[in-house]
């Protein structure tokens, strides 16, 4: 992934979404906010932390100036599979952990704090998604569900989809005890040694059982787990801040 730094604020980008001029996306890093500890410091869990809501909103001004970005779209997350399409008029915020647009200026925003963090873009039609993915995400399958979305509701091909996934829980941490009870039978497979699972590939399995093809697919591979200084992790810390992931179409010329 390509690492940058603006005003205290560090983010990466994917390198399968350089080439689209058409969009603009960041994974925020934790560095260059105002929360203290245990939240230190670029926390955006507005909805999902103890943090103090107005520092949490100061953070956000500082991300919206950071990279002119206008007002961001923040769904109440649930680990489930609502999608929230954003148009005009909309009831804010709405429970949901898939956002999805075609209209250009819309910050769509996930947090995360282990959980992958999918952009979906299609450069063909302009669809865009922005989709939270816990371990529960992938049990129900929220990204065969937004990808048939995508298609529904903007024609979107799943061959012409690009995908990024962000940092998140990485196979060495994902320990699952229960998994008998938690993972269907098809997950099973993915157990990397006893009671540990590669939630990576079983995204990536997923994503190309839609028709997403494997070329069109890059997943960070970062574990936020092992790395504290860059990523807040549920795993490690029980509490902690959020990780922010966005993507916009911009302004059209």
């Amino acid at each position: 992934m390509l690492r940058h730094q603006k005003d205290g604020i560090e983010w990466l980008e994917f390198e399968l979404l350089a080439d689209c001029k058409n969009l603009r996306h960041g994974v925020l890093l934790r560095a260059g906010g105002f929360s203290n500890a245990p939240f230190t410091s670029l926390n955006l869990g507005l909805f999902s932390t103890p943090d103090e809501r107005s520092t949490v909103r100061q953070n956000f001004e500082k991300v919206k100036h950071t990279f002119q970005l206008p007002s961001p779209y923040i769904a109440k997350q649930s680990h489930g599979t609502h999608i929230w399409h954003i148009k005009n008029l909309d009831t804010y915020p709405q429970k949901a952990d898939a956002l999805v647009t075609n209209e250009s200026e819309r910050a769509l925003f996930v947090m995360h704090a282990d959980c992958q963090a999918a952009i979906m873009y299609d450069p063909i039609t302009q669809a865009l998604a922005n989709v939270h993915a816990g371990w529960r995400g992938n049990v129900q399958n929220i990204f065969q569900k937004t990808i048939h979305y995508l298609y529904s509701a903007f024609g979107a091909q799943p061959e012409n989809i690009l995908v990024a996934i962000s940092p998140s829980l990485g196979p060495s941490n994902a320990e699952f005890k229960h998994f008998s009870a938690e993972f269907p039978p098809s997950f099973w497979d993915f157990q990397i040694r006893p009671f540990y699972f590669d939630l990576w590939a079983i995204s990536q399995m997923q994503l190309e059982t839609c028709g997403i093809l494997p070329h069109h697919i890059q997943i960070a591979k970062m574990d936020t787990y092992s790395l504290s200084l860059d990523f807040f992790s549920y795993r490690r810390d029980g509490i902690t801040g959020r990780n922010g992931t966005f993507a916009m179409l911009p302004k059209k010329n």
